[in-house]
């Protein structure tokens, strides 16, 4: 009945997926966030959010949206949204296209996931378009509650972030969630009011 080599594979992409580091350290340890961490964090969010606030969106599709939006990096890598190697984020679209390429070669028998995958990748719903916000939000929430430590760390980030610069990357990604963007801008209010404790500005 089963086909024991596929799980396993696919059990070996999943063991992959968990080895892709973030930038983000975890909170109040010294080392960094992983791809399943995130994932699984963004989901348990967007699940609670949509739920906790009756928002009129189809809560499943945006939990599996959450659990396969970062599966390209197995193959892609992560790339930060402030990384000096220009080259490497300007091909952010082709290694992520190529990697969903592979990814629907070796699972053709899982259409569900391939069909999500793609679908995300196209934003075409709201519920893609919340959980891309969302995903661009927690984030700097995980940062604020770690005391700005991923921001201070130049070394890591080789970029001295501000309030500005994260506006700059984030609010017309964020704005694409009419229902989360209120939620951005009380937390950028937040960032101002401790500007001076989370950046090194």
């Amino acid at each position: 009945m089963f086909d024991f080599q596929k799980i396993f594979a696919y059990v070996r992409f999943l063991d992959e997926f968990r080895k892709i580091k973030r930038v983000i350290y975890n909170t109040g340890e010294d080392r960094r966030e992983n791809d399943t961490e995130h994932s699984y964090q963004l989901t348990m969010i967007a699940w609670y959010i949509v739920d906790a606030y009756k928002l009129d969106l189809d809560k499943d599709l945006v939990l599996q949206y959450c659990l396969v939006h970062d599966l390209v990096e197995v193959y892609a890598g992560d790339t930060y949204i402030y990384s000096q190697d220009k080259e490497y984020s300007e091909s952010k679209t082709k290694r992520e296209l190529d990697a969903l390429l592979q990814i629907q070669k070796e699972f053709p028998e899982f259409p569900d996931m391939l069909g999500l995958m793609e679908w995300y990748e196209h934003k075409r719903d709201r519920e893609s378009l919340f959980v891309y916000a969302l995903d661009k939000i927690i984030p700097v929430m995980n940062m604020y509650l770690d005391n700005g430590r991923t921001w201070k760390d130049i070394d890591l980030t080789q970029i001295v972030v501000t309030i500005e610069k994260l506006r700059e990357h984030k609010d017309e990604k964020i704005r694409k969630s009419p229902e989360l963007y209120e939620l951005w801008i009380e937390l950028v209010a937040m960032l101002e009011s401790r500007r001076s404790e989370l950046f090194l500005e």
